[in-house]
C-alpha cells in the first residue's frame, strides 16, 4: 500500500464482525519511510478475534505524535460524530494521541458518543471494567500533569524574580514612549498612523494602548 493510498483513507470491509460492531482503524507513522504493515496486521488480527467489522481505516503517514493537525485523525473524529462507527481501534496509545491530555479529551468525547475505544498493546479496551479503570486513572494522570506544570511555571518564574529577571514582554523603551505620546495628544492620527510614524518599532497594541491612555489624561477642550 502507497503513502498516498493511508493518507487518503479508505472504506474497506476487511472482516465480518459477528455482532455487526463499526470499527474503523487508526494507525501513523513518524516518517514516510516506515510501513505501517506491523500495526495493521495486529489491528486486523485483534478485530477477527473481537468479532468486529472494520469499515474503514485511517492513517496518518509522516506526522509527528506532537503534532496538532493530523488529517486522518481529524477524518475519523468526524466520522465518530457522525455516529458512522461504532468502536476505535488502535494499536497503541502513543499512535492515537500526542499527549495525556489529549488522549482524556479523546476519551471523554468517544464516551459521550458510545464508542468503544481499544489499544491493543496497551490492553485497554472501555467496554471492559479493567478499560474503565483505566479510563479513570488517566483522567488522575491528566490532572496531576496539569498541576505539576502549573507548580513548575510558579517555582520558575518566582526563582526569577528573586534573581531579579523581568519577566513577561520586554518593556517599551521611555523615549519610544514619549514620541508617542507626543503624536497622540498633539495630533488627532490613528494609531495605525502613529504606528507608522514611529516606524513599527513597538506593536499597534502597545501604539493603542499608550495613545488611549495619553489623550484620556489630557485636559478637557473649553
Amino acid at each position: 500500500m502507497s503513502a498516498k493510498e493511508h493518507l487518503s483513507g479508505r472504506k474497506r470491509r476487511l472482516s465480518k464482525g459477528q455482532d455487526g460492531a463499526r470499527a474503523a482503524l487508526y494507525l501513523r507513522v513518524s516518517t514516510t519511510d516506515q510501513k505501517p504493515d506491523l500495526q495493521f496486521d495486529g489491528l486486523r488480527a485483534y478485530a477477527a478475534r473481537a468479532g468486529l467489522d472494520i469499515i474503514q481505516d485511517y492513517c496518518d503517514v509522516g506526522v509527528s505524535g506532537r503534532r496538532e493537525r493530523r488529517p486522518q485523525l481529524n477524518a475519523l473524529m468526524a466520522a465518530a460524530r457522525n455516529r458512522e462507527i461504532d468502536c476505535v481501534l488502535v494499536w497503541k496509545f502513543d499512535r492515537f494521541a500526542r499527549s495525556t491530555r489529549h488522549l482524556l479529551a479523546a476519551l471523554e468525547e468517544f464516551n459521550y458518543l458510545g464508542v468503544r475505544f481499544i489499544s491493543v498493546q496497551d490492553q485497554v479496551d472501555t467496554d471492559s471494567p479493567m478499560g474503565r479503570a483505566m479510563f479513570t486513572i488517566i483522567g488522575a494522570m491528566a490532572e496531576l500533569e496539569s498541576s505539576l506544570i502549573s507548580e513548575r511555571v510558579t517555582a520558575g518564574m518566582r526563582a526569577a524574580e528573586t534573581r531579579g529577571k523581568h519577566l513577561g514582554r520586554p518593556a517599551t523603551p521611555q523615549r519610544v514612549v514619549s514620541e508617542i505620546e507626543a503624536l497622540a495628544t498633539s495630533t488627532n492620527l490613528s494609531v495605525r498612523q502613529i504606528q507608522s510614524k514611529i516606524k513599527g518599532q513597538v506593536s499597534r497594541g502597545t501604539v493603542g494602548e499608550i495613545t488611549r491612555r495619553a489623550r484620556a489624561s489630557q485636559p478637557p477642550t473649553l
